[in-house]
């Protein structure tokens, strides 16, 4: 008589992992939207610009556009725009994390999830995204950004590695005749 319960065993640790991969990434996301939310209720206390290191201040300043102040949405209609548009970005952003087994592109894509989540509350509470990261060199500054854009930024970087990554191995043939490739 076959045991069931080893048969099930399997499925059981398959299902779990899904579900904690799932809540890892939901976790994340909350967590960056949450810490990008009070370091920019802490910026926006800032009264004067703040030199952390040569290359590296801390100014205030507010974004009405997307990504550095691209396609301004200047009026309600733009704001309303971009706030939909970014919604329905990060809840397809979600959906992909929820669908995800694998740990690093679902934390990677709740971290793009949580940095969109943190500028939409900013866009709807205050018209315009708090932005106070301002890094420089040689009297050159980059766009002034904030926590949630750098979350963006990294987990769609590891998700384009993992992507690279997981199709090298894909495409690789084994070294040696018989030799395995570990799975993805």
């Amino acid at each position: 008589m076959p045991d069931r319960n080893r048969a099930a065993a399997p499925s059981a640790v398959r299902q779990f992992g899904g579900r904690a991969v799932r809540l890892a990434a939901v976790v994340l996301a909350i967590g960056v939207a949450g810490v990008d939310q009070l370091a920019k209720a802490w910026a926006r206390t800032l009264t004067a610009p703040v030199e952390i290191a040569p290359f590296l201040n801390l100014h205030l300043s507010f974004n009405r556009g997307v990504t550095f102040g691209l396609l301004s949405a200047d009026g309600e209609a733009g704001r309303w725009l971009l706030v939909a548009l970014t919604g329905a970005v990060a809840a397809a952003v979600l959906v992909a994390a929820w669908r995800t087994r694998r740990l690093a592109p679902a934390l990677a894509l709740g971290a793009v999830a949580g940095g969109a989540l943190g500028n939409i509350a900013d866009r709807i509470r205050l018209g315009a995204v708090t932005d106070f990261i301002d890094l420089h060199l040689a009297g050159r500054h980059w766009p002034t950004f904030n926590l949630a854009d750098s979350a963006i930024v990294i987990g769609l970087a590891l998700v384009l590695f993992d992507a690279s990554r997981r199709s090298a191995q894909t495409e690789a043939p084994p070294s040696t005749p018989g030799e395995r490739r570990p799975r993805p």
